[in-house]
């Protein structure tokens, strides 16, 4: 299937590391430019300098997405270094577990509000495309009460809400959809730092999985890729769950 990013332009949020890194490569393989941000100036640097030694079109920045000033003015930078934006990829948490008020104040602040500032900075700029698409990555942890069940659960939750507040207002202009992960390891990520420190953890969120296994970060960055893309030209307003059948709910 040809999924018409050859020549598009594409941003990604938390593109340096894990699925955030599968989806800018991703992304690249199908032809789009992809400019990508992260916190790490030393993560962004590598990221950039092995996605381009693969041969992509890639650029990155060293961006706090908690820093709303910041993240507009990179958005803007893009757009206009790049001649537009064709889609916007939401990817960073705080993944802020526990429940105080630190973590509360967190997961507003980087999952929520640094997706809202993501899309009201690009939107002049996904209006004017002929495909403006937005993909928000939210959790399983979203649909459905484990132990993330605190700040992260709760925002990851609103991000689905709000993603489909944006497909029905934008609705015949640009496309917003999500996708919600289940566990997924990759190395240096939080599955492979729990399964070192809280083995009985690990141990039990991999005995929930029928498949057996945790998923991939490329895994997760092709629904991405696709619902980004124009071959979906008529899917906006869903959450794509990317669990292995984890979740045991009926979405309805």
């Amino acid at each position: 299937m040809d999924l018409q990013l050859n020549g598009r332009i594409a941003l990604v949020t938390g593109g340096s590391r894990g699925i955030g890194r599968a989806v800018v490569e991703a992304l690249a393989a199908e032809g789009a430019t992809v400019a990508f941000c992260a916190r790490s100036a030393d993560g962004v640097r590598k990221a950039e300098e092995e996605l381009r030694g693969a041969g992509y079109d890639v650029y990155g920045a060293e961006v706090d997405v908690a820093d709303g000033d910041a993240l507009a003015s990179w958005v803007r930078e893009s757009a206009a270094q790049r001649g537009g934006i064709d889609a916007v990829v939401a990817n960073v948490s705080a993944l802020a577990i526990p429940s105080t008020e630190e973590n509360w104040a967190a997961s507003f602040t980087t999952d929520m509000l640094g997706t809202v500032r993501l899309v009201e900075a690009a939107l002049p700029s996904l209006e004017a495309s002929d495909a403006g698409a937005i993909v928000t990555i939210s959790s399983v942890s979203g649909r459905e009460i484990d132990f993330a069940a605190g700040p992260y659960g709760t925002f990851k939750g609103a991000l689905v809400h709000y993603t489909q507040g944006l497909a029905y207002q934008l609705a015949g202009r640009v496309r917003a959809n999500t996708v919600s992960p289940g566990n997924v390891y990759f190395a240096g990520g939080v599955w492979e730092s729990i399964e070192q420190n809280d083995p009985d953890l690990y141990g039990h969120a991999l005995g929930l999985n029928p498949t057996g296994r945790m998923a991939t970060p490329q895994e997760v960055a092709r629904a991405v890729t696709f619902l980004a893309s124009p071959a979906a030209t008529f899917i906006s307003g869903t959450n794509l769950v990317v669990d292995g059948a984890l979740t045991r709910g009926v979405q309805l």
